[in-house]
């Protein structure tokens, strides 16, 4: 530590009021203590942190007002301080505040000149605290992510070895085969290895090679899987090449299927192009899934396949949405039921389970649409599991109004929902109360039918009790 000069000639002689408006500003909490460390005396550096600490600290020893863990760090703080010439040290010890939680204060104690006190001034580490904890849950939910991009990658290695179709994974860019899964390698009569890395249209003839090679460049182009007929190089067969464009880290990549032609055809056209708003639902990162009035899905986009861990729309075609929803029987009648009512329905909140029972926690926003004889709902589902929410703390607030209210069905039990539109019901009246007898407690608790003591219990419990406010008998 190094300190002034020439504090005399910088400073003059501090009078007490000086020196306790000094010590009082530049601290969030300074403490007064005798040799013994009791506290004589208290100052706040804001009103947000005074009304935090609890009035009784005064006459209580330091050690007492701290969590049990710090009380070795208060008496490492007094014992540096009573040392003549020990150089002042900083030690964090938490406090317990009003409310019941823990409040981090960074603490330094010195002596008082020649007196017998001591001071002790703090830095309020709550705002850091939140932060750190920001952090660590910001951290977890990364871990999470992590392991369960490792368990889909698990899952997605099993599944291509194991298939029995000759399936490949191609890069469009160079038309070169990235993976290749052993059925393929059964079905081409070579080893896997040799595949990985080479062009796949040269693994047929002249007219198959620019038949497939058109049919990359059209699925590429337009994003819609398509297929061709292509014969191998050697002669041996003709082979249906079917192709399907996926995403993968920020980029397209094309997954072949190659099946044995029973009959030579012509390569079956593309589809002509999607309007811009329809490409746009299709690649939105949000799940968009179109369905009949019974709930049988009749189009999904990509981003709803991968949350279904499928590899393909067709494989969702004629199946029920009720089948991935997270409350079978439940979330799809209520979502029809609505649509049917209202037309519209915004952030239903459920779930989504995979094909392989995964779950993803969503938000449903759907919409009727009128198609004469064939009208069809139109639902768009978004992915919240990333949301990072703090921790619930054991005093959290209460809902502030009935839309709130409204929020929590289906989230939680109805017996909990009760529970908190009485305690909402009771704070309104109490707050209509105290601003009918202009905050008098005693009018109030008359008014309400209610002894001073219960009201000032539910004051507390609701936090709408003020300091001094029991004992000014108002």
């Amino acid at each position: 530590m190094k300190l002034f000069n020439a504090p005399t000639e910088a400073l003059g002689r501090l009078d007490t009021e000086a020196a306790t408006a000094l010590i009082a500003t530049i601290s969030d909490i300074a403490l007064i203590l005798d040799d013994k460390g009791v506290i004589r005396d208290l100052a706040f550096g804001n009103d947000e942190l005074a009304s935090q600490v609890d009035e009784g600290w005064i006459g209580q020893r330091w050690s007492d007002t701290v969590t049990p863990e710090t009380r070795p760090k208060v008496d490492l703080l007094l014992n540096d301080a009573l040392v003549p010439d020990q150089a002042p040290t900083w030690q964090q010890v938490d406090h317990i505040a009003r409310n019941g939680d823990e409040m981090p204060v960074r603490y330094c104690a010195m002596r008082l000149g020649t007196g017998g006190n001591l001071v002790a001034t703090g830095r309020n580490l709550q705002g850091i605290a939140a932060l750190q904890q920001r952090l660590v849950d910001a951290q977890q939910s990364l871990e999470r992510d992590y392991w369960r991009l490792r368990q889909l990658e698990t899952r997605y290695r099993l599944l291509f070895r194991g298939c029995g179709e000759a399936v490949m994974v191609l890069d469009p860019n160079t038309n070169k085969v990235v993976e290749v899964n052993p059925a393929s390698a059964k079905l081409l009569g070579t080893d896997a290895r040799r595949l990985v890395g080479k062009a796949m249209p040269n693994i047929f003839d002249r007219p198959g090679a620019e038949a497939v090679q058109s049919l990359f460049a059209g699925v590429r182009s337009s994003g819609r899987a398509a297929e061709a007929r292509a014969r191998l190089s050697d002669g041996s067969g003709e082979l249906t090449v079917f192709a399907a464009p996926v995403r993968q880290d920020n980029a397209t990549l094309l997954l072949i299927r190659l099946t044995v032609a029973a009959n030579p055809t012509q390569a079956r056209p593309l589809a002509e192009p999607k309007s811009r708003l329809a490409q746009v639902m299709e690649q939105a990162p949000d799940g968009v899934v179109i369905t009949s009035p019974d709930g049988s899905i009749l189009s999904a986009n990509a981003a709803f396949v991968e949350m279904t861990q499928l590899s393909n729309e067709e494989q969702l075609r004629g199946e029920s949405l009720d089948r991935w929803l997270g409350r079978p029987g439940v979330d799809l009648n209520v979502l029809i039921a609505n649509l049917r009512q209202h037309g519209a329905v915004r952030l239903f909140a459920t779930s989504i389970r995979s094909e392989y029972g995964s779950s993803t926690e969503v938000e449903i926003s759907a919409v009727g649409i009128d198609g004469g004889d064939r009208p069809s709902y139109g639902f768009i589902i978004r992915n919240v599991d990333r949301r990072v929410s703090p921790a619930a703390q054991p005093g959290r607030s209460l809902p502030r109004s009935l839309e709130q209210l409204t929020e929590l069905v289906g989230r939680v039990p109805l017996k909990e929902v009760v529970r908190e539109s009485t305690d909402l019901i009771e704070r309104l009246c109490i707050e209509a109360a105290l601003e009918l007898t202009g905050d008098n407690r005693a009018s109030a608790a008359e008014l309400l039918g209610l002894s001073r003591q219960s009201l000032y219990v539910k004051l507390r419990r609701y936090g709408l009790s003020e300091a001094g406010a029991e004992d000014g008998g108002s």
